[in-house]
């Protein structure tokens, strides 16, 4: 019943930004916590970002300092800001939700259908 609606993706060169969101609907107990997983070609689903409803994040080694995480919880929205991309940025990044920020940190939860970030020249 809980859905996610991933947008924002596109091409972008290096060093540009762009900013997901993601969109979820249903039970509203079913997005303590939420993040932002990423899938490029021949590499592992890895964690980008998390967040809980109390505003607790944590960051992937790769992007600390470039993403931020942040949350609306009136709307059961999640947002991505990436800034300084570089290529291999480049990936579907997927959307996550889940009762606890555990269940995100092992990819256990409701998924978005994902959007493509393209970061080349």
């Amino acid at each position: 019943q809980v859905q996610l609606v991933e947008s924002g993706g596109g091409l972008v060169q290096p060093g540009g930004s762009l900013t997901l969101s993601c969109s979820g609907s249903g039970n509203v107990h079913s997005f303590f916590a939420m993040g932002w997983y990423r899938q490029a070609p021949g590499k592992q689903r890895e964690l980008v970002a998390a967040i809980t409803i109390s505003g607790y994040t944590n960051y992937g080694d790769s992007v600390k300092g470039r993403f931020t995480i942040s949350r609306d919880n009136g709307k059961n929205t999640v947002q991505q800001q990436m800034n300084n991309l570089k290529p291999e940025d480049t990936a579907v990044y997927y959307c996550i939700t889940a009762s606890t920020r555990t269940e995100v940190g092992n990819a256990v939860g409701t998924w978005g259908q994902g959007t493509q970030v393209t970061v080349s020249s």
